[in-house]
């Protein structure tokens, strides 16, 4: 189930953010889920110790090129009720 919640972020973040939801065919509340998800999984004591920080570090100083395969939202959505079963 579905539960709403309201954030506040600063309108560059935000504005990035949508951008990039919309090159990957999801929505901004899905990817925020996505992400907060594969974050509360882990044991993590510090933000630092996030896998993801790295990745994110590489690609701000533009060593990094992250491409993926486009899918279409409806596979996009299959995809994520699959993996909520």
């Amino acid at each position: 189930m579905d539960a709403k919640i309201t954030l506040s972020f600063d309108e560059k973040v935000i504005a990035r953010a949508k951008k990039f939801a919309e090159d990957n065919n999801i929505s901004l509340s899905r990817l925020t889920e996505y992400l907060y998800s594969k974050i509360t999984h882990g044991q993590y004591q510090h933000l630092e110790e996030i896998p993801i920080a790295d990745w994110v570090n590489l690609l701000a100083e533009g060593k990094v090129e992250y491409q993926t395969k486009s899918r279409g939202r409806k596979a996009l959505k299959n995809a994520y009720f699959k993996s909520r079963k």
